[in-house]
Order: structure tokens, then C-alpha cells, then sequence
């Protein structure tokens, strides 16, 4: 059985979908997947041991992406059945040139706030005529060993500001934690001066048990090191979920996100911070309030968040 993925754009979602992708093999179990999507997406699945090839969609950078796309699609071999996880016109015009006897678009069949587990997991049972229930996050990569118990922080979000707290307050946390903890600061590219920030907080604290990887790490790396932590404390980011996946002890933040659709899946050892105000969640990628401007991250303070990592 031949079947290709196209898989969510994001870090976050791509995790979110592993279990709907593992029912896919739950009913094919020696489907042989050909992985497409965001080199972010591919390089999070592509040790999947089912997976025997993978595809980055670079059609974006091209100045015609469609015809771009339809030259992708129709230098594949043929499938037999081909699933898009996203919801975009590029992707039903990718899916509909590739070769496949089934094809099948994401799509979202209510409008209840579920977890966006349950779905992706809902699009793949009605694609295919199951009753499967999505089980645990799945990633295939080792998880590294730390010498001493360490605590990562991610002061970071790719959707916007809105979602992010404070880097003297995580510093502040930090700085509380670091006799108990080493601390590893985590960040993408564009995070490099939050993370940075930070640092020099640290340092101006005399704390030296700690590592600046903001920028530093690949995909693969992120993952593995997350993977190794005694605790993590996070904003609603990517980097959650693939701690959800390690069953990490973590403190998430949320402010204008709905942590009821995005939050950790299945980590009994995860806490949520939020204060539901009643301008939240108002999924936004900054906050548009003139008057009591970010309250919804403003409100949570560092005092709350070390409880909360004492009492995990």
C-alpha cells in the first residue's frame, strides 16, 4: 500500500497529527508513506519507519508555485491514496494532479472546540471508514541524556507576540530554579534576542549552569534534547507538543490561544497557566487592546509559575 501525506505546515500541528498518521499504519501496516510539507514538518517525521521518502514543498519560493506544484505531483509514482493535512487551494490543486486511486482533503466537521488531535484523527476515521481513537504523540528520535536533572525554557511562538511571555520573567524563573536545575534556553532563529535577553539576566545573576541553544539547534536536535528534560516551561508553541510526545513534565502558558483545542495531548504531567479573562482567547497574533495591553500573559507571574513547577 503506496500512500502519500501531505503533511500540516507547522511544528506544532505536524506533532498534533502523529496519531492520526499512526492509524493510517494501524490499518496499513505495511503502508509505504511518502512524506510532503515544510522542510520544518518533514525533518519532525522523516525518521518514521514507515516512511520511504520525503518531499520539501519549496513551491513557495518559486515564481510560478502552481506550476511548480503540478511538476511535483507529476514526477511521483502513483498511490494508492494520497491524504492532505492542510486546508488550502495549493493543497487540493497539488493532491488533484497527483496519481492516486483515493484522495482525501483535511477538513474540519464541527465547529465544537475540540482538541486538534481529535481533528486530524477524525479526518483520517471518516477518510477510511474507521473508529480508531487517537492514542499518544509519536516521534521516532532518541531522546538525549542529560548528566543533571535540567529544566528548558521557551520563551518563543511562531504565531505572534501575543503568545509569548517575558523574558525577565522566565529569566526570573530560571534563576529561582538553577540550584535544583540546569537550564537550557530553547529558540528558532527569529527568538534570538528574546533568548538573549535572557542570557545576559542570568549572567548579571551570577547563574552559569546554563546553555543558550536559541538558533542552534536543528529540528532533530530540538527534538532529541527536549526530549531528555527533567521539565519545560513554554508558551502554546511546537516545542510543547513534542514535549507532550516525551511525556515531559511542563508548565504551558496560555494567554490568546484556546488551550482547549491546542493544549498538551495525554501528558498527565502537564499544567496549564491561564487566567480566562474575558478578552481571551481572542486568537490573535498581537494584542489589539489599547488599555490593559498583553493582560493575559501580563497576569501570570513568575511566583505562579515556579509553584507550578515544584508541584508537578
Amino acid at each position: 500500500m503506496n500512500i502519500l501525506i501531505e503533511l500540516p505546515t507547522w511544528l506544532g500541528d505536524t506533532v498534533m497529527a502523529t496519531p492520526a498518521i499512526e492509524n493510517i499504519i494501524k490499518k496499513y501496516p505495511d503502508a509505504k508513506l511518502t512524506l510532503f510539507g515544510s522542510f520544518v514538518s518533514i525533518q519532525t517525521l522523516k525518521n518514521h519507519p514507515n516512511v520511504i521518502r520525503t518531499i520539501v514543498d519549496d513551491s513557495k519560493k518559486s515564481t510560478f508555485r502552481y506550476i511548480k506544484l503540478y511538476k511535483i505531483a507529476k514526477s511521483l509514482n502513483s498511490f494508492d491514496i494520497a491524504f492532505s493535512f492542510r486546508r488550502t487551494p495549493a493543497s487540493r490543486f497539488f493532491l488533484f494532479f497527483i496519481r492516486s486511486k483515493r484522495r482525501f482533503y483535511y477538513k474540519r466537521y464541527t465547529k465544537n472546540e475540540i482538541h486538534q488531535v481529535i481533528r486530524y484523527n477524525d479526518f483520517v476515521n471518516r477518510s477510511l471508514d474507521l473508529d480508531f481513537y487517537p492514542s499518544k504523540l509519536k516521534l521516532y528520535y532518541k531522546a538525549n541524556r542529560f548528566e543533571k536533572p535540567t529544566l528548558g525554557i521557551n520563551p518563543g511562538a511562531s504565531y505572534g507576540s501575543a503568545k509569548r511571555w517575558y523574558p525577565n520573567r522566565f529569566a526570573q524563573v530560571a534563576k529561582e530554579l538553577s540550584s535544583r536545575f540546569d537550564i537550557i534556553i530553547f529558540g528558532g532563529s527569529n527568538e534570538l534576542d528574546i533568548a538573549k535577553d535572557i542570557e545576559d539576566d542570568l549572567i548579571k545573576s551570577g547563574v552559569k549552569n546554563y546553555k543558550n541553544l536559541a538558533g542552534k539547534t536543528s529540528v532533530s536536535e530540538l527534538i532529541e534534547n527536549i526530549g531528555g528534560l527533567s521539565y519545560f516551561i513554554t508558551g502554546d508553541s511546537g516545542p510543547m507538543h513534542i514535549a507532550a510526545a516525551y511525556d515531559i513534565p511542563t508548565v504551558a502558558l496560555f494567554g490568546p490561544t484556546k488551550y482547549k483545542e491546542t493544549s498538551q495531548w495525554m501528558n498527565q504531567k502537564s499544567k496549564i497557566i491561564t487566567h480566562n479573562l474575558k478578552c481571551a482567547p481572542c486568537m490573535k497574533r498581537e494584542c489589539p487592546l489599547i488599555e490593559n495591553n498583553h493582560a493575559c500573559m501580563k497576569e501570570i507571574s513568575a511566583k505562579e509559575v515556579i509553584k507550578a513547577v515544584l508541584t508537578l
